[in-house]
């Protein structure tokens, strides 16, 4: 009989991210796929305490790496990769207009 092989090849992973990485990461994603990020859901994501979180946010905030805007209706703060804050927020508008409208027609019909 023929000797089995494994099907993949183990090779070593990459030392594991820092929270802070993971976070940054995750604010920087969601801003090039044109979404700002809330304080309050990274204690939720990444299961870590709201102080501890908000320690992240500082200190990304002090890098410079990121920016941060007020929601105008509920006030979260809201995070984003720095210098997206006004295309991140025009791309916001043209999806509330287009849910707006999809609501419109399904109500016409």
């Amino acid at each position: 009989m023929s000797q089995k092989r494994p099907f993949r090849k183990f090779t070593k992973k990459a030392p594991s991210l820092t929270t802070e990485q993971k976070v940054e990461r995750f604010i920087l994603r969601n801003s090039e796929n044109g979404f700002f990020t809330k304080v309050t859901t990274i204690p939720y994501k990444f299961e870590i305490s709201e102080s501890k979180a908000w320690d992240v946010v500082g200190e990304l905030l002090t890098s410079g790496k990121i920016e941060s805007v007020h929601d105008e209706i509920s006030g979260e703060m809201k995070l984003c990769k720095t210098g997206q804050t006004y295309s991140i927020m025009n791309s916001e508008q043209k999806r509330k207009r287009q849910k707006g409208n999809n609501f419109k027609k399904k109500k016409d019909q």
